[in-house]
């Protein structure tokens, strides 16, 4: 007889009083099952689902596809940056940076408001960074003619990117018109630009340090990332330190001991992140390295510190493809990444980090049901939620 149907007659006849011997091997069966079902349960319906807001959503606001999301935690505002894709997903065309921004810590969101619209131009890569200093909103980003192509501006056929800055005194209701800073920020063999994307950090020094990355020409071994930097609140920029090739989108944060982390997309063929360190403010690195902990589909990634304590967060799609957004956590400077949480197991990409207050972080980041780009998504995580690797 199956053991489900003598465990079905067993608790039939409890109900009705009767006592009823029952098997040891069924008894051991019994707890098997309710362990499993616990256990599905579980995983289908925690206990605590993360909020989850979605903020962009393709097709809707007057623009095709919104991707390459940022996002930046200013006095009273969580602000949220993308590019808007006018008429079509592709990455070369028309396409404006715009935001949106919440006063209840991502829970609703502003309107959309249009940061840069330039007409037959491509404008993105948005890297946002807050002057605590000047009480001010600074913004990075890379312009190209909309008809241009990347592969086209690898190879020289089409003009190099080149790179601005705007800035908001209000927390983003207004903006200053745009300054090209190309000429202090890049090199004329350079090729491809971007800055970015996601957030740039202020160094406990006052500095503003803006992660990018640019080209030599359409070989991965001439692809660099790099850093950016100004020291009087983004009036005058430099170049900072160049990384090996085979590197290119990345991100940055500050340690509590002083030193700079790096963190880039790899085109080494490992599938892994490539990391580095900066003692001087990012004007010199060590040696890039891969962390095999951090698995990578080629794409970018983010990654967040507060400069005071040893915790450092990282987000990006866990997986050889474009899907299981995941968050994890360092406490010692990025050398290893005990534990991690899995936002959405389905489709995702590009996010970014920023706290919320000491104990939340929210995560922005692209993810869909059938592809990556269907809507850009904002997830409160308390810390709390993040579990040792080894037991999820």
């Amino acid at each position: 007889m199956s053991r489900f149907v003598v465990v079905f007659q067993y608790f039939v006849a409890r109900q009705k009083g009767i006592a009823v011997p029952i098997k040891k091997t069924t008894v051991q069966f019994v707890r098997g099952l309710a362990i499993t079902c616990m256990a599905v349960l579980a995983a289908c319906c925690p206990a605590e689902e993360l909020a989850t807001t979605s903020v962009f959503k393709a097709g809707t606001e007057g623009y095709h596809t919104f991707r390459i999301p940022a996002l930046i935690r200013t006095p009273h505002r969580l602000i949220a940056f993308c590019e808007g894709r006018l008429n079509d997903r592709s990455d070369s065309g028309e396409i404006d940076l715009v935001m949106k921004y919440s006063l209840d810590e991502g829970v609703t969101w502003s309107s959309l408001s249009v940061v840069v619209h330039d007409a037959g131009f491509t404008c993105g890569n948005p890297a946002p960074v807050y002057d605590d200093r000047a009480g001010r909103l600074v913004l990075v980003w890379t312009k190209n003619p909309a008809t241009a192509k990347e592969s086209r501006i690898l190879t020289g056929e089409d003009p190099p990117r080149t790179v601005w800055v705007t800035g908001s005194g209000d927390e983003g209701d207004t903006w200053s018109t745009p300054v090209e800073i190309s000429a202090t920020t890049r090199r004329p063999e350079w090729r491809w630009y971007a800055t970015g994307p996601g957030h740039a950090i202020q160094l406990r020094s006052g500095r503003l340090l803006v992660p990018a990355n640019h080209s030599l020409g359409p070989e991965f071994s001439g692809w660099h990332a790099h850093v950016i930097f100004s020291d009087d609140g983004g009036a005058t920029w430099a170049i900072g330190g160049i990384h090996e090739g085979y590197t290119n989108e990345s991100t940055v944060a500050e340690l509590p001991d002083g030193r700079v982390y790096q963190n880039m997309r790899s085109y080494t063929g490992e599938n892994r992140r490539r990391v580095s360190y900066s003692e001087d403010g990012g004007l010199t690195w060590t040696a890039d390295r891969s962390d095999a902990a951090l698995v990578e589909p080629v794409c970018q990634a983010s990654v967040l510190g507060d400069g005071l304590r040893p915790l450092l967060l990282f987000s990006n799609p866990a997986s050889a493809n474009r899907e299981k957004m995941t968050v994890r956590a360092s406490s010692d400077g990025g050398a290893t990444w005990p534990n991690a949480i899995e936002l959405y197991a389905g489709p995702s990409a590009y996010s970014d980090l920023a706290w919320l207050n000491e104990s939340t972080v929210a995560c922005v980041y692209e993810r869909g049901a059938q592809g990556a780009y269907e809507e850009i998504v904002v997830t409160r995580i308390p810390l709390d939620r993040l579990a040792p690797v080894a037991a999820r």
